[in-house]
Order: C-alpha cells, then sequence, then structure tokens
C-alpha cells in the first residue's frame, strides 16, 4: 500500500479535507482502490459529543461511528464507504494504549510517546488500509500545534517503515495576498515547511491556498525556499463549488505528479463523469428556492451533509439552489412569514426542545400550504407531533421534551437500552418499504439501508390513529420502528427518520432529496 500524508499549515480550516478528497478522486479516477483517513489531534475518543457549533456536523457511518465531517468529503468525492476506523483521534489512541498497559500488554515496559503511542498511530493507520493500494492520511489540526506533534513524528517513522519509494508528503497551506500592493506573499509557507522540517518531514509537495490562483513569481520563490521542485508547486485558488478543486489539480498535472513519485502507471483516465456534474452545476435552467429551518444556522458546516444532498440532486435535475437559513426561534418569535416565498422547506436533525415549537409551526406551514416538506431525524418526529396536534386534537408531544406528557408520540422504547451507543440507534439498518406508497415509487424495492443517529422513536401506540387520516408510514425497520412518513395528496410531504443525506454522492443523489427537489418542477 502506497501512503499520501497531508498536513496543514499557517491556519486551520484551510481546505486540507477537499483537497485530500480531490487527489484522491484523480488517483481513482486513474484506476487505483483508494481509501483515506482522517486524524484529528483532539482527546475526545469521537466526534459524536461534540457541539456542533464548534466542530460542524457529526458525520455517521454504516458501522455507527460518529466522526469528522470530513470523512463526508472523503465518502462523497471517492464514492466509497468508510468506517469508525477511519477516524482516529488522540483520545482513541491514549485509551487503547492505557487499556493495553493496565492488561499488562507491555509486559513491564515504561510505556512512551516514543514508541508506544507512535506505534499504536501506526498501526491504526495500516489497519484502516484494508485492500487498498493508496491511503490518504489527513492530519488534522495546523503544524505547529503541540497536540498534532505525537502524529507527526509517527508519519515520520511510517515513511521509515514502509519505505520513501511508497510514501509522499504533501503540505497544504496558505499564501495571503496583500492588498495594498497585490502581493502574494510566501513567507508563511515558508516558515510552516521550516516546521515541519524541524520535525524531520520534507514535503513532496505544496498545495498553495489563497483567493486568486498562484502566481509564477510565488511558484518559483516557494520551489526555492522550500526546496520543492516547481511542478509539484500547485495552486488551489477560491471557487464557489468546492467539487471543481478535482478539475484543477489535473490541470496542474497533479496526478502525474504523484503516480511518478510513487513509481505507479495510470491504467485509465475516467473523469467524464465528473465533468458532466460539475457542467450541470455550472448551467441550471432554473432556480430553486429552498427554506432550511435549523437552530444550528450560524454555522452552514452543522448541515453541511444536508447542503450536499441539495448540489446533488440540484444537479441532477440542472436547478441551482438558493438556500434560505431561517431560525426556529426566530419563527417561534415572528411566525411562518418567514418561510414565504420559498419554493421548500427542509428541516433537518438535531436535538433538544430549544426552536422545536418554531419547527412544528413549519411543519404545518409547509402541510397546509401544499409546500413541498423533507423532514430528516428530527424533522420527521416533529412532523408526526404537529400532524397529532393539529389535524388528530391529541395534546401529544415528545418525552424529550415533555416526559410526563399525555399522549408520548414520540419517546425512547423499552427495548433501546441493547443498541450500540446506549439508547441511540446509529449507524446503517435495514428498512422495509411498503409497497403502493410515494416511498416505493421513489426507492422501486422493498429494502433498503440507510444511516441513522437518534435517540427517540415515534411510539407504535399512536401508529394506528395517525394513519386513520391522509398520513402513511411507508418505511419500517426490520425491529419495527418507524421510518418514513408520507401525506396523501400533497405535493411532496415526506418525512425520515433516517439520515439520506450520509449516502448521497455526486451523480447518485439521495432518493428523497432528489424526488423532493423535483416536486417543486412539476407541481
Amino acid at each position: 500500500m502506497k501512503f499520501i500524508i497531508v498536513t496543514g499549515g499557517v491556519i486551520s480550516g484551510i481546505g486540507k479535507g477537499i483537497t485530500a478528497a480531490s487527489i484522491g478522486r484523480l488517483l481513482k479516477s486513474r484506476g487505483f482502490k483508494v481509501t483515506a483517513v482522517k486524524i484529528d489531534p483532539y482527546l475526545n475518543c469521537d466526534a459524536g459529543t461534540m457541539n456542533p457549533y464548534q466542530h460542524g456536523e457529526v458525520y455517521v457511518m454504516d458501522d455507527g461511528g460518529e466522526v469528522d465531517l470530513d470523512l463526508g468529503h472523503y465518502e462523497r468525492f471517492l464514492d466509497i464507504e468508510l468506517g469508525k476506523k477511519n477516524n482516529i483521534t488522540t483520545g482513541k489512541v491514549y485509551l487503547n494504549v492505557i487499556e493495553k498497559e493496565r492488561k499488562g500488554d507491555y509486559l513491564g515496559e515504561t510505556v512512551q510517546i516514543i514508541p508506544h503511542i507512535t506505534n499504536e498511530i501506526i498501526g491504526e493507520v495500516i489497519s484502516a488500509g484494508d485492500s487498498a493500494e493508496i491511503m490518504l492520511v489527513e492530519m488534522g489540526g495546523t503544524v505547529g500545534d503541540i497536540e498534532s506533534m505525537p502524529f507527526l513524528e509517527a508519519m515520520r517513522e511510517l515513511r521509515i517503515r514502509v519505505g520513501k519509494e511508497n510514501i509522499l508528503f504533501g503540505h497544504v497551506t496558505l499564501v495571503p495576498e496583500i492588498k495594498t500592493t497585490g502581493e502574494q506573499k510566501t513567507k508563511p509557507t515558508q516558515h510552516s515547511i521550516m516546521a515541519l522540517r524541524e520535525i524531520g518531514i520534507r514535503p513532496d509537495f505544496i498545495i498553495a491556498r489563497g483567493e486568486k490562483p498562484l502566481e509564477p513569481q510565488a511558484r518559483s520563490k516557494i520551489s526555492l525556499f522550500c526546496d520543492v521542485e516547481r511542478k509539484g508547486i500547485i495552486s488551489a485558488p477560491d471557487v464557489e463549488n468546492p467539487y471543481e478543486i478535482v478539475l484543477k489539480l489535473d490541470e496542474q498535472g497533479v496526478t502525474e505528479y504523484i503516480l511518478e513519485k510513487l513509481h505507479l502507471k495510470a491504467r485509465c483516465n475516467e473523469l467524464e463523469d465528473w465533468i458532466n456534474f460539475i457542467e450541470s452545476m455550472r448551467n441550471p435552467t432554473r432556480e430553486v428556492k429552498i427554506a432550511i429551518v435549523g437552530k444550528y444556522i450560524g454555522l452552514k458546516d452543522s448541515y453541511l451533509s444536508h447542503i450536499e444532498a441539495i448540489k446533488h440532486a440540484a444537479a441532477e435535475l440542472k436547478l441551482k439552489p438558493i438556500i434560505s437559513w431561517i431560525s426556529a426561534e426566530d419563527i417561534e418569535r415572528k411566525g411562518t412569514n418567514l418561510l414565504k416565498g420559498n419554493d421548500c422547506l427542509l428541516i433537518p436533525g438535531g436535538f433538544g426542545k430549544r426552536g422545536s415549537k418554531g419547527k412544528i409551526d413549519a411543519c404545518r406551514h409547509a402541510r397546509e400550504n401544499n409546500v413541498p416538506f423533507l423532514g430528516v431525524c428530527f424533522g420527521f418526529q416533529l412532523a408526526v407531533i404537529e400532524y397529532c396536534r393539529n389535524v388528530l386534537g391529541l395534546d401529544a408531544n415528545s418525552t424529550e421534551f415533555d416526559p410526563d406528557t399525555a399522549n408520548p408520540v414520540v419517546t425512547i422504547l423499552e427495548d433501546q437500552s441493547e443498541r450500540l451507543g446506549g439508547t441511540m440507534r446509529l449507524g446503517s439498518y435495514p428498512i422495509k418499504i411498503v409497497k403502493g406508497t410515494k416511498a416505493f415509487e421513489i426507492y422501486g424495492k422493498e429494502k433498503i439501508g440507510e444511516r441513522h443517529r437518534h435517540r427517540y422513536e415515534v411510539n407504535p401506540e399512536y401508529v394506528s390513529e395517525v394513519e386513520k387520516g391522509k398520513m402513511k408510514f411507508s418505511g419500517i425497520s426490520d425491529d419495527g420502528f418507524m421510518e418514513l412518513l408520507e401525506m396523501k395528496g400533497h405535493r411532496f410531504y415526506m418525512a425520515s427518520q433516517f439520515h439520506p443525506e450520509f449516502k448521497s454522492r455526486p451523480g447518485k443523489p439521495a432518493p428523497l432529496f432528489l424526488e423532493w427537489m423535483k416536486s417543486t418542477i412539476s407541481g
């Protein structure tokens, strides 16, 4: 297996994930089996308990892993399925080492950062490779961060272990431009490379991020002072559409450069589907206005997979999505007039009572005004509560909000205690689609598998009551949990307990998102 280690310098949030995912897509287009690992140097064992405002969305894998959102980039760009082993954190590494020490696995040795922690990191990286030919390893954080040091040292040791012909180091760095002079400054990059060299790592290629393409003079200067040949200095300017980075990098010969350095030869060149996808995004035939009602709208990364799923569906339909971010708490204060003027409405997942009333009001607005509606996870539960309250006349609620509610239409069920993650339903579960429903028309099969991340369920005691009217539960898990809700006689009113956005891909949009957006055209 060959390795490409991607580090970042100067500032965090520079786009290492998109850059590494783009490189992976290019290598896949040349016929290689590629996988990826994201290393996060925080002490959390996983991303499951992290605040979306601080870290963006929690991305969920088929195996129930709650991981960094960059794993979503890898799955979307590479069209592969990864697992919890593909996200390595400081907390996970140290926990493993401490547990081994407690069991006596080290036979009385003094347990230290080197070699025990670094060996554990190397072992975790290699074990995530499966049968891949090339592994991308994205190093979270910024070179110079104290928490990143053991991981960088481990990658230096990995180079010795596998041989320099089997590993490349790429460094993603910022090249800022002075507004008054228009000059691109390379000094931050030079200092970042110096920090890498002090650790014992010499990059083989440099990805220069900036607002504009890298100028020839700046490219030559980086090459000279950082000791990287000129064709290994790659420009990655800001783009409106991150999927275009794949083509930007390929135009500069980065694919051939990497293959040459790894002593590999391309087997094919299959980028046509990707190019067609980009062209569909560049040339929409009409706009579609989408309202997303949430409570983490201050950081759009909190709903990153929803945004990407919308892009995938929009490209398929030649639509340009115009997203309005609407705070659920603003709806509570100002009313549903905030939703007017939009072609469709999405209520994504979430937890907690805050903003729930605004989301319930939004469900009612979509139901009563024939607005194409898609509810996901929490949105599914709130759609059920809204219908029970405003159509069935029940004093309905979720026990998440009111443990003593008279009609707990959403609750924690008794047999949930044995689940992975305690009461959380995490990862992919099989779902039976009911024939003769809108859901069956969309999926075209009786069995699907979708990813979950939730704790509360629709109470089965209320299912028959809900289905007396226009509502129908059209998807049910093998263990009897309600998974899909749809409304008869509506342009499009559907909600899912699962998260369809996690399995959406360029050229393969999530079916629910595709049909939801299609209804805005045909309605």
